[in-house]
């Protein structure tokens, strides 16, 4: 199985058409880690997109009363150090300015990143839509972060809607919500993440032929 799970981490895309959150729910449930999903509330705020999945860069910002000296300063500075595979997660602590949008998403987008979950608010959503880089959020709003969020620091581990985040930590994200898994156990996983993923398809094939779902659980263990 580790040999598995190490072939699908290594290949984000796959992995991404192959596990989904609620599998991957699971496997953490399986492993003992039954505080992995984040609490309800947000919503892919610009593509409906399949699931997305990539390494998390957490960040969190405040909110201010004035621009800082170096006018979007931090934020240039966080945005140009993605990496690729990289997952922009970021606690701006209930601000009701738009922290995220179209210019850093293009160039997050440019630097390799697979997308961001915010928990706070975007806006830009039709651009965002048109570069077809994934954002879930709380909502959106006009008004711009500048003089109103600043980021306070990056690369710390943030509490993302009742979740510990570490950057480094695997983020999948799809219209169900959003599972992190701790990076020390990201292999064991997804491993079982792939695993029943599978026999969740074979399973659906058997019922679609008229199998009753008592016989499916019997079989595969799943539902």
């Amino acid at each position: 199985m580790p040999d598995i799970a190490t072939s699908a981490i290594d290949d984000l895309d796959a992995l991404a058409r192959t596990v989904y959150s609620a599998v991957v729910s699971d496997s953490c449930d399986r492993h003992g880690l039954r505080h992995q999903t984040a609490e309800p509330g947000l919503h892919c705020a610009s593509v409906s997109s399949p699931t997305l999945v990539g390494w998390a860069r957490t960040v969190q910002a405040r909110t201010v009363a004035q621009a800082p000296q170096r006018p979007y300063g931090a934020e240039i500075d966080y945005v140009d150090s993605l990496r690729p595979g990289e997952v922009v997660v970021a606690d701006t602590s209930g601000s009701n300015s738009g922290f995220w949008g179209e210019l850093f998403s293009t160039a997050a987008t440019g630097r390799g990143a697979r997308g961001a979950v915010i928990d706070g608010l975007v806006r830009d959503q039709h651009k965002m839509t048109e570069l077809g880089f994934p954002v879930y959020a709380r909502g959106a709003r006009p008004a711009d972060s500048l003089g109103r969020l600043s980021i306070v620091e990056q690369d710390h581990p943030v509490v993302f809607r009742g979740v510990e985040v570490r950057t480094g930590d695997l983020v999948v994200a799809d219209i169900d919500g959003i599972v992190f898994v701790p990076r020390d156990v990201v292999e064991p996983v997804i491993a079982y993440a792939v695993e029943k993923a599978t026999m969740e398809n074979h399973a659906r094939e058997l019922l679609l032929r008229g199998g009753k779902l008592a016989d499916v659980w019997e079989k595969y263990r799943v539902l």
